[in-house]
């Protein structure tokens, strides 16, 4: 991942980076999971404490890819609890991702479910997960899920692909429109995802 920290990045943020990174054992995911983490620690993202995975988890994670690594304190996040409401719906992002793991390594899991705890936030998805850019995202997504990455050939917004495969599996279609190319939506999941749109 060669994309700079967002403008306004704290000391904070730049601290935490460098610690993970230093203690990082170069697995694929070491990069992401520790701007993510630099991010929360920053006051950024939408993540709960832990990125959504169990305290179990979240230990092996740090463990798997952090050895030794004394993350600071966050305490203005929420607790890793599920709103019920949103809890099937997360468990159905959570198992599309999982059918496309690449079969690497075991945080493709754990990325699972980062990522679709980050889907029931409110922003773009690379957002909401504390990544630094669209970049970020698409080259996780393309790493941990491969062949359903493959399928956003149209670089699709994430959430807006995700959830469309969702309804696609499920034999639910809701575009009106007989392609993309015809819908009056198109700008809203095709637009650019910078920092002033939303989703």
């Amino acid at each position: 991942m060669n994309s700079p920290a967002p403008s306004g990045t704290s000391a904070a943020h730049w601290q935490t980076y460098g610690l993970l990174m230093s203690h990082g054992r170069g697995l694929p995911n070491d990069d992401a999971l520790a701007r993510m983490l630099a991010t929360q620690a920053g006051g950024g993202g939408s993540l709960p404490v832990g990125l959504g995975l169990r305290p179990a988890e979240f230990a092996a994670l740090l463990k798997r890819h952090f050895p030794g690594a004394a993350l600071p304190v966050v305490s203005d996040r929420p607790a890793p609890g599920r709103d019920p409401r949103l809890s099937e719906e997360q468990e159905e992002l959570t198992g599309l991702l999982d059918l496309h793991r690449a079969g690497q390594d075991v945080s493709e899991h754990w990325m699972s479910v980062i990522v679709a705890t980050g889907c029931m936030a409110n922003d773009h998805l690379w957002q909401d997960l504390g990544l630094w850019s669209r970049q970020d995202l698409s080259e996780l997504m393309a790493r941990n899920f491969p062949t359903l990455a493959a399928r956003n050939n149209r670089d699709m917004k994430w959430k807006k692909f995700l959830y469309k495969q969702l309804c696609e599996q499920e034999g639910i279609y809701l575009c009106r429109a007989p392609s993309c190319a015809v819908c009056r939506d198109y700008a809203l999941c095709f637009g650019p995802e910078d920092s002033l749109s939303r989703r």
